[in-house]
């Protein structure tokens, strides 16, 4: 997704805060978008509208015509597999083709523009899923370099599930291999965050350059005792391409071992961290709660933030159509970041995401036993009174 433009337009700017324009170029930018555009939201972006004309005669006739439509949104349909996102609401801005309050859905598609505004502001969640949308290390995209075994030469890359983003390509003596694997590593670790949990790293070459280069990192991780470097050598998959040129990484990722870790590593941190609800589910010892009542009062208190406190939130909760609802939600986000917890905002379109809807899509792990937090002498009938504004939880 590619950031175009940040402005207020005239007769916008009583519909919302400013606005953004951002340009999808890849299937997995719809499943962003999708996250991003909510119910109440202004949505602007070319639509085929069909316009019937009647003559002085009182015949008609009808035509097709792409124009510039705004709606407000009421509701969005993605479609996983095909990436195509639907999104429906009334018109906001009268136009020559479509009348004020007319009903129209927008088709929005790659390499074509959309303009948004949020009628109430851009809070903490909207702008990290933006934030996420632009940000091309994504955490689970795959580390790659391809390695050239008669020349020094390095492709370094970042593979998505949709694309091959290269961040650096090098070229270096042949007769100084170590300091040309001291810059490819230097230019790696730029490329890639390998702190992220779960980061696969790739290496490929027509010889024996790819397992030299693994060789190398381990040996820097020892001389420095660093432990990243380290795991990083020891869990690099070594793959054979036929040649050094970037387009070989497709027969590396042709091969079932680098499909099948590309189809585990998105979601793999979601499934860990539920698998661990589950788990203090199962023991009942007071360190895990789920659900808005529950994790609301512990959050309240101060046990699911510093110290290893966790909060899970599936990301459908935030395109509520009632405003309040979703306020609540950011609010109870917004407390657990203040308090140093950490926060994560699971799929819904993934099976870590249906497993937490089954628990009222929200939990938390806690820094200590609660026992008693879902007494219900201990909650209040309304969140109001832990300073969530919002609704009346039943």
């Amino acid at each position: 997704m590619q950031l175009t433009g940040r402005k207020r337009t005239a007769n916008i700017d009583a519909l919302g805060e400013d606005s953004v324009t951002l340009l999808p170029t890849e299937p997995e930018d719809m499943w962003h978008a999708n996250n991003l555009i909510r119910p109440g939201d202004i949505l602007k972006a070319n639509a085929i509208r069909k316009v019937i004309d009647e003559s002085a005669t009182g015949t008609t006739s009808s035509a097709r015509v792409r124009a510039e439509l705004t709606i407000r949104v009421q509701s969005t349909f993605f479609d996983p597999p095909s990436s195509a996102l639907q999104v429906s609401g009334t018109i906001a801005v009268e136009s020559p083709v479509a009348a004020l309050g007319q009903y129209h859905t927008l088709d929005l598609e790659l390499q074509r523009p959309f303009t948004l505004w949020k009628q109430h502001g851009w809070d903490s969640v909207a702008r990290d899923e933006l934030h996420e949308a632009l940000r091309e290390d994504k955490g689970d995209a795959l580390a790659a370099v391809i390695l050239g075994d008669t020349h020094n030469t390095a492709n370094v890359c970042l593979i998505t599930e949709f694309q091959t983003l290269v961040k650096a390509r090098l070229e270096g003596s042949t007769n100084n291999t170590p300091a040309f694997y001291g810059d490819v590593l230097t230019a790696l670790l730029e490329a890639a965050d390998f702190a992220v949990p779960g980061r696969t790293l790739l290496l490929a070459s027509p010889g024996f350059a790819a397992q030299n280069f693994r060789a190398f990192i381990s040996d820097r991780g020892v001389r420095a005792d660093d432990a990243k470097l380290k795991r990083m050598g020891k869990d690099a998959v070594v793959v054979h391409t036929s040649t050094a040129n970037v387009h070989a990484l497709n027969e590396a990722l042709r091969s079932p071992e680098v499909n099948a870790l590309l189809s585990k590593t998105k979601f793999r941190d979601e499934t860990r961290i539920m698998d661990e609800v589950m788990q203090r589910i199962r023991q009942d010892d007071g360190r895990v709660a789920y659900g808005l009542r529950t994790v609301a009062q512990a959050v309240d208190e101060g046990a699911a933030g510093r110290g290893g406190g966790t909060l899970l939130v599936n990301n459908a909760l935030f395109r509520s159509d009632d405003v309040a609802t979703r306020q609540q939600y950011v609010g109870i986000v917004d407390r657990v970041r203040d308090d140093g917890g950490a926060v994560h905002l699971l799929s819904s379109d993934h099976e870590s995401g249906k497993r937490l809807d089954g628990l009222g899509g929200i939990a938390a792990l806690l820094t200590y036993p609660m026992h008693d937090a879902d007494d219900a002498d201990a909650a209040p009938a309304n969140l109001e009174e832990w300073g969530y504004e919002g609704v009346t939880v039943i």
